[in-house]
This record gives C-alpha cells, structure tokens and sequence, in this order.
C-alpha cells in the first residue's frame, strides 16, 4: 500500500523540569518511553526539539533585578541613561525594565512607533496618516503623542504599555522621561549614555548611536553576559531572550547549547542505533495577521542545533511542476512522472521554482514553538518524524 502519511509532529509530555534536573537524562526517557507508550520506531533523520525555557530551567539560569541593576552599574558610570527601542511585553521586559531603572535616577525612555521592532502595536498607521504624522521623522513627546493619540492599549493585552513602564520605572526610584523616535540618535539629545534594548536591530542602533556621537553604549546582550553576585548569565546574549520567572527575577537565555544537542544526539544513538538531529528552540519566527506581532522576542530560533539541521530546505514546488512541466497528465501517470523527477533533482536548487530558503532551523523551531505553545500542554519536547520525506519517499 502506498504510504499515506508525510510529516508527523508529536509534543511529548514531560516530567516538570527544576534546577539541577538532567536536562539530557530526562530528554532521553522522554522520547523512548513514548515511542513505546505511543507505538512509532524511532527513525534516521528524526528531529528532536527541546524548548529553550526547560533548558535554562535545568541549568538554573536566573537573575533578579539587584544582579540587574549592579550589571548595569558596572557598565555606564552616569545617573542618566536613555533606553531605545525596549519590546512591549511584560513577559521580556518588564522586570528587566525594573532592574535596569534601580542603576539610575532619571530614565530617557524612547519608544519606536507605530510599534515595537517585533510588531507589538502602540498605535495604527491608519492614524499616523490622519494626523499627519511621519514615523520616520517626527520625533514626538509623550504630551504630543497623548494630544493625537487617546487609545495606546496593546491590541491583545490591554495593557497602555507607556504607562506601564513609566510606573514601573517610577516604583523604581527613578524619574522618566518618555519620548518617540524611530532615529535612535535623537535619543542624544537627552543624554549621551544609551541603552539599545531592541533585539535583531541591536548592531545597526548601536552603530548609528556611536557614529552619531554616543559617549557610552551598550546593549542588553552586554548586560550579565557573565555572572554578577551568584547570577546567571549568557556570554553572547547577556538579557537578551529573558523571560519573567517571578515579579523580581528574570529566566535568561539558555547556555552550552551546542555541546547539549550533540550529547543528546550522541547518547540516542548509542542507545538507538539511530541518527536522530536534535535542536533547542524558543520563539518561533511567523507573523499574526490580526495583530501584526512577528513573535520572535528572542535573538535566535534556535541557539544550539546538530550538523543536520544547518542550510535551508532543498524542496522543489510541487504544484508548480503539476501546473507547468507535468500539466498534460492525470492520475498515476502525473504522479509516477513527478515522482521519478523530484527523485532526480539536484542538490542545488536555488535557481529552480522551489520553497522560500528559509533555514531549516528557523522552519523547524517555529514547528516546534507552535506545536508546544507557551501555556499549560506539558509538551516541552516535540518528536519530529517525516521531515525531510519528499513525494518520491
């Protein structure tokens, strides 16, 4: 009989993860015991995925705000500091903002508009137009954005995210001044001492920043990027890809990624006999089309993942061989000639129709962070099979 299934994706229920668990032990037993409570054999090519938050769970990678803020001391020697481009969210940012706030006494807070770097809206475009403004422009205060602007509530939350932050900056100690921009340099106009708390465009604001006159930056990825007091910390992330654990403490990003993934790979063939690629993950990288949030908070999909897993998938586009090469035929013929063609292809396929090269790992960990989600399913490992299949397999 002809096989009918493609690619199968199962989240696997796990033991609740605390610090100090072994993190690959647990893995392990996790996938064996449901290959065989499930009954699915374990294959050459299987894909592993383990979220990022269990990761650093296990390994104990926490801070609260004190480490925060005595890091951020270490790093700018001024009681002013203007912080660019923070993310909307209470989960990413909020207690990092309250770290952060305890270093000084006066905060420059500028927010870019009409959203944040990840899609978290404070205001539409449509508005931006009626009001003739140009985000790309006009650098506004908060007095002028509250006469134009009366809703500023995040379109899921509800939360009025330039006052949240302010009140919490407030309850901090220090004073705050909020402004808007999209030209990190207008931030200059403030102060001199600048910290860049946007994600993926870190590089280029810290660039612009320093080319326009900046006396001291940092980014949040060179905050506890070592240990501070007993803290965790991540050496190439620093608070980049924290998430709230309490009100005070912040889980950061995962470390020794790398060496994880391979070990797992490495103990599943041993005791397997199979090949099995492994990958931590954490935000999936895909856009909501009601809200408009792109969702990747963190620096990376997928910090730590094995050879197998490195390029972009090498797929032809099968609806289009059906329309274009193939359209004169039906039935099994169509399908024995387009199967015996993808059998032959190339291992190059950039310059044919094919699927968008996105990497396999971005692909993969946004699967996996879709298929695990970030709420009560108990599935922090996802068990991957058919992936790498085409028609012709």
């Amino acid at each position: 009989m002809d096989r009918m299934v493609g690619t199968v994706v199962r989240g696997l229920r796990a033991p609740i993860i605390s610090e100090g668990d072994d993190i690959i032990e647990i893995t392990i037993n996790t996938i064996l015991k449901a290959s065989e409570t499930e009954g699915f054999s374990l294959r050459d090519k299987d894909v592993v995925g383990i979220t990022e938050g269990v990761v650093a769970r296990a390994q104990g990678n926490y801070a609260n705000i004190d480490q925060i803020a005595y890091a951020v001391k270490e790093k700018f020697e001024s009681d002013t500091v203007g912080l660019v481009f923070p993310i909307l969210s209470r989960n990413r940012f909020s207690v990092c903002l309250k770290g952060i706030a305890k270093a000084f006494k006066k905060i420059y807070l500028m927010f870019s508009y009409p959203s944040d770097e990840v899609g978290n809206p404070i205001v539409n475009y449509d508005l931006l137009d009626k009001e003739g403004i140009n985000p790309w422009a006009d650098l506004l205060t908060e007095e002028d954005f509250r006469k134009r602007f009366t809703d500023t509530k995040h379109v899921f939350t509800g939360i009025d995210y330039i006052e949240y932050y302010s009140d919490l900056i407030k309850e901090s100690g220090a004073e705050v001044e909020v402004i808007f921009s999209n030209n990190a340099a207008n931030i200059l106009n403030y102060t001199k001492n600048v910290l860049a708390c946007d994600i993926h465009s870190r590089e280029r604001t810290k660039r612009l920043l320093k080319s326009s006159g900046a006396e001291v930056v940092y980014g949040l990825e060179d905050i506890l990027n070592q240990p501070v007091n007993g803290s965790g910390f991540n050496e190439e992330y620093g608070l980049l890809g924290t998430n709230k654990a309490t009100e005070d403490t912040v889980k950061l990003f995962p470390r020794d990624c790398q060496s994880l993934v391979e070990n797992i790979q490495k103990r599943l063939l041993e005791l397997t006999g199979k090949k099995i690629e492994v990958l931590v993950y954490g935000d999936g990288a895909f856009k909501d089309p009601v809200g408009k949030i792109w969702e990747l908070a963190d620096p990376v999909v997928s910090p730590g993942f094995t050879e197998g897993l490195n390029g972009t998938p090498n797929e032809l586009k099968l609806k289009y061989l059906a329309d274009n090469q193939f359209a004169h035929l039906r039935g099994d013929e169509l399908r024995k000639s387009i199967t015996e063609y993808i059998g032959q292809k190339d291992c190059d396929l950039k310059d044919s129709m094919g699927t968008t090269p996105r990497r396999i790992t971005d692909l993969l960990g946004s699967l996996c962070d879709l298929t695990s989600g970030s709420g009560d399913k108990g599935t922090p490992i996802v068990y991957i099979q058919g992936y790498f299949d085409n028609f012709s397999a």
